[in-house]
């Protein structure tokens, strides 16, 4: 997280831009259902029997990814941002400085039950996108976007029919539970700007947006990637000079 920080700080620097990397605490509830069955997978791939073993000697909890072993833990959601007020000053008093937060998801951590004010990390990890969603809430930013290598939501993504979303509503998007079939890369992408658009207090105006890295600009301004709004005509429109034709094959799974 803190190399996440280094890297894009380094990276705005050299474009002119001071920006601020914050190791962001992010509290989460200890006996949320995520706890009892992990399934975020992390680390290195092993064989059945060094999986079992460093389970046992650990106290590590591991499934089968493919034909290989990996540790998993929890994946709880995000519950407060600790230093969401230092986030806030930053934009409000500096406005020519840009915060970093939130990276990997943040540290996870909970509350003593017997003392509130009292911290203690826990093993876990927070999805990233869900707790940039939360970040997006608590600021009481416009609009939130998520980047990927792959684009917006694409139809039939690689078929001769591929289409790619230009808006949708978040109910057409649960209708045909776009990402769901793939809950560990999409999925939780698509939860979190649907999420972020439901919960935000700004209005109908808020948008959420996903698309590629390269195309950030232009999904600033509208021509890329699929924004995701309270309001859409007939629930969705597309992108119809792109109906077929998709940019580049995505690293990613495509979204439905």
């Amino acid at each position: 997280m803190g190399q996440i920080g280094y890297v894009l700080a380094q990276a705005m620097q050299s474009v002119g831009c001071t920006a601020v990397p914050i190791l962001t605490q992010v509290v989460v509830d200890q006996y949320s259902d995520a706890f009892k069955d992990p399934t975020k997978f992390v680390g290195p791939i092993y064989g059945s029997i060094e999986a079992q073993a460093l389970a046992q000697s650990l106290g590590w909890k591991v499934k089968p990814d493919g034909e290989y072993f990996r540790r998993v833990v929890p994946s709880p959601p995000p519950l407060e941002i600790l230093q969401i007020d230092a986030i806030k000053i930053l934009l409000q008093h500096s406005p020519g400085t840009l915060p970093i937060a939130c990276g990997g998801g943040g540290i996870p951590v909970a509350r003593l039950p017997s003392n509130p004010t009292t911290l203690m990390g826990v093993e876990a990890v927070i999805d990233k996108d869900a707790c940039g969603a939360k970040l997006a809430q608590e600021i009481g930013a416009d609009g939130f976007i998520i980047l990927t290598d792959g684009g917006g939501i694409w139809e039939n993504y690689g078929k001769p029919e591929a289409r790619e979303m230009m808006e949708a509503t978040p109910e057409y998007l649960r209708g045909t539970k776009a990402g769901q079939r793939f809950p560990g890369s999409m999925g939780p992408k698509v939860n979190a700007l649907i999420d972020f658009v439901e919960k935000s207090e700004r209005g109908k105006d808020v948008w959420a947006a996903v698309g590629d890295l390269k195309d950030v600009a232009k999904i600033v301004s509208g021509e890329e990637g699929t924004f995701i709004r309270r309001e859409v005509k007939d629930g969705v429109q597309w992108r119809e000079e792109k109906v077929g034709s998709p940019k580049k094959e995505s690293k990613e799974p495509p979204l439905y």
